[in-house]
C-alpha cells in the first residue's frame, strides 16, 4: 500500500506540473494570437479531465489487482478445460485481464458505433406501429409471399442487400435535383453522369456529443428492459420446470411428451404456412392503433373494478367474464393432477450389507473382534492376495448409511442364508458354517501357515491393537513379500478340520432415500 500511495502521489505532481505547463503555454498564445485562445482553453481542458480519468483508473486497477489476484495460469493447468493440449484453440494469454481503463475504453468504443442497432431497432417499431401504414402494409406482402412460398426466403436477404444498402448508396452519391419551383422546373431524376455528393459512411459518434448520450440513454433502458424480461421469464418458467412442484413440473412433462410424439406423428399433416400466415398477420394487425384501441376498450368493458356502490369513484362495474373461464381452465388441470400424477409413493427401499471380520489370536487361540467392512476379505480376494489390510471401522455404531440414504430399520440383521452369500460371489478356499451364528471359516493351509510365520506385526487399524503370534511375531499384511499362500479350492464343510485365522459373517440392513423438502 506505500508503493501504491507514493506512485500515486507522483503521479498526481507529474500532473499539475504538466497543468501548469499547459497553463503557462496558453497565456503566451493568449497573448500572441487571441483568435486561438478559446480552442486552446478548450483543449487543456480535455486534457486536463483525461488526465485525471486516466488517473482515477490507475488507482482503481492497483486496488483491484491488490483485492483480486489475475489468475494467469495456462490451459493445460487448468482443470476440467477440455481441448486444452490443442494448439489451434486460443488460450487465455492471448486475451487481456480485467482492466478500469480497458473496460472504460471498449465501453466507449461500443456506445460509439452501437448507435446502429438503436436506430434499426427504432425502423422496426416504427414500421409495427403502423406511423406510416404503406410501410407496414409492405412489410405484410413480403410476409405473405415468404408464407406461400418458403423458398424465397433465400432470396429475401439478397433483396434487402439489394434494396436495402446498394440503392440508398447510389441515390447518396446521385442526388436528386433540387425540387425548388422558382429555380428549376420539371427536371426528373437522372442517375446519369458523374457523382455528386462524397459517400455515405457509417461513423462513430464522438465522445461527449449528443449521439454519444443518446446511445447511453437507450443502452440504459435496454439494459432495464432486458433485466425486466429475464426476471419475468424466470419466474414464470423455472417453478414450474425445476420441480420445486412436483406434481406441476410431472403434469408439464407429461403434457410436453404427449405432445414430442403427436408431432412426430402428425407434423406433416398441419398446415404449417396458412398458420404462419394467419399468426404473422394477427401479430402485426394487434400493434395498429385502432385494433389495440379496441382490445384496451374490451378490457375496460368486462374488467372494470367496482359494482356501482358508494366509494369506488362512480364507476359501474361489470363482471369479469373472463375470470370464470380461467377458474375453470385452471380447476380442470388441477383436478387432472391431482388425480393422474401420484408422488405420494413410498420412498425406494434397499438392503446394505456389512461384514463383521474376526481375527483368530495365535497366542491364545481366541476369536478377537476386528472390524466391519464391507467386503468379506476372503481368501482370494483382491486386497487380500496384494497383502492389503482389511478396510472399516471398528464399531458397529460407526457404520453409516449411504449417501443420500437414511435407514428405515432400527437395527441390523444377521443374514442366516449364509451359504446364499458365499455362493453368490463364487467364495471358495472358506467353511460355512450353516447352524448357529452363521460365520465362514477360512480353511486353514499348511502353505499360508508358513507364509505368515514370522512376519513383522502390523496394526491393521488405527484404533486397534497388533495380533502377535506366540513368537512375538504375526500379522498378514505383508503377505506379498513372500509367496502366496495355497489355499483350497474346494468349500468346506462344517467341521471337517483346522480352520485359518480369518472368519466373517453377513449383517444386513434396509434403507430409504432420503426425503429433502
Amino acid at each position: 500500500m506505500e508503493d501504491l500511495a507514493s506512485e500515486f502521489l507522483s503521479t498526481v505532481e507529474e500532473a499539475v506540473l504538466r497543468g501548469a505547463v499547459d497553463d503557462r503555454d496558453d497565456e503566451t498564445l493568449h497573448e500572441a494570437v487571441a483568435a486561438t485562445d478559446s480552442a486552446k482553453k478548450g483543449t487543456s481542458l480535455r486534457q486536463n479531465l483525461f488526465k485525471a480519468a486516466s488517473l482515477q483508473d490507475k488507482l482503481l486497477e492497483k486496488l483491484i489487482s491488490q483485492m483480486i489476484p489475475v489468475d494467469d495460469a495456462a490451459p493445460d493447468q487448468v482443470p476440467g478445460i477440455a481441448g486444452a493440449d490443442d494448439h489451434h484453440m486460443p488460450t487465455f494469454g492471448e486475451r487481456p485481464g480485467f482492466t478500469v481503463t480497458a473496460m472504460s475504453n471498449n465501453f466507449r468504443r461500443f456506445n460509439a458505433r452501437i448507435g446502429v442497432m438503436f436506430k434499426f431497432q427504432a425502423r422496426v417499431l416504427r414500421v409495427l406501429s403502423w406511423r406510416r401504414p404503406s410501410h407496414t402494409l409492405s412489410l405484410l406482402a413480403v410476409y405473405t409471399f415468404v408464407c406461400l412460398d418458403p423458398y424465397l426466403l433465400c432470396v429475401l436477404p439478397l433483396a434487402i442487400a439489394l434494396f436495402g444498402i446498394f440503392v440508398p448508396s447510389f441515390v447518396a452519391r446521385h442526388p436528386a435535383p433540387s425540387s425548388d419551383p422558382d429555380r428549376v422546373r420539371n427536371l426528373g431524376y437522372s442517375p446519369r453522369g458523374p457523382p455528386l455528393a462524397p459517400a455515405r459512411t457509417v461513423k462513430p459518434a464522438k465522445e461527449l456529443s449528443r449521439d454519444f448520450f443518446h446511445n447511453l440513454g437507450e443502452l440504459q433502458n435496454t439494459m432495464d428492459d432486458f433485466s425486466v424480461a429475464h426476471d419475468k421469464i424466470v419466474a414464470l418458467v423455472v417453478p414450474t420446470t425445476n420441480f420445486s412442484d412436483e406434481a406441476l413440473s410431472s403434469a408439464i412433462f407429461v403434457l410436453l411428451f404427449a405432445a414430442c410424439v403427436f408431432m412426430m406423428l402428425a407434423a406433416h399433416l398441419l398446415p404449417w404456412r396458412l398458420l404462419a400466415l394467419a399468426g404473422g398477420w394477427a401479430a402485426i394487425w394487434s400493434f395498429h392503433p385502432s385494433v389495440a384501441r379496441l382490445i384496451h376498450q374490451a378490457k375496460r368493458h368486462y374488467m372494470l373494478p367496482g359494482d356501482g356502490k358508494p366509494g369506488d369513484g362512480g364507476k359501474t362495474g361489470k363482471p369479469d367474464i373472463t375470470k370464470p373461464i380461467n377458474k375453470n381452465v385452471e380447476g380442470i388441470f388441477d383436478d387432472w393432477v391431482r388425480s393422474d400424477i401420484i408422488l405420494d409413493e413410498a420412498p425406494e427401499t434397499r438392503e446394505v450389507e456389512i461384514f463383521e471380520l474376526q481375527r483368530v489370536d495365535s497366542s491364545s487361540g481366541e476369536w478377537e473382534p476386528w472390524m466391519f467392512s464391507p467386503s468379506p476379505y476372503d481368501p482370494l480376494s483382491a486386497p487380500r492376495i496384494a497383502g492389503e489390510r482389511p478396510r472399516g471401522t471398528r464399531f458397529f455404531e460407526d457404520v453409516l448409511a449411504p449417501d443420500g440414504w437414511e435407514w428405515s430399520e432400527k437395527k441390523w440383521a444377521l443374514d442366516l442364508w449364509s451359504r446364499e452369500w458365499v455362493e453368490e460371489r463364487i467364495i471358495t478356499g472358506v467353511e460355512v458354517e450353516t447352524e448357529g451364528e452363521r460365520w465362514v471359516y477360512d480353511i486353514y493351509s499348511e502353505s499360508d501357515a508358513a507364509a505368515t510365520a514370522g512376519m513383522i506385526s502390523v496394526v491393521v487399524d488405527a484404533q486397534s491393537p497388533p495380533v502377535r503370534n506366540p513368537n512375538g511375531h504375526g500379522g498378514a499384511a505383508a503377505a506379498s513379500h513372500h509367496h502366496l499362500p495355497n489355499v483350497s479350492w474346494e468349500e468346506g464343510e462344517e467341521g471337517m478340520g483346522r480352520r485359518g485365522e480369518w472368519r466373517r459373517r453377513r449383517w444386513v440392513r434396509m434403507v430409504k432415500r432420503k426425503n429433502v423438502s
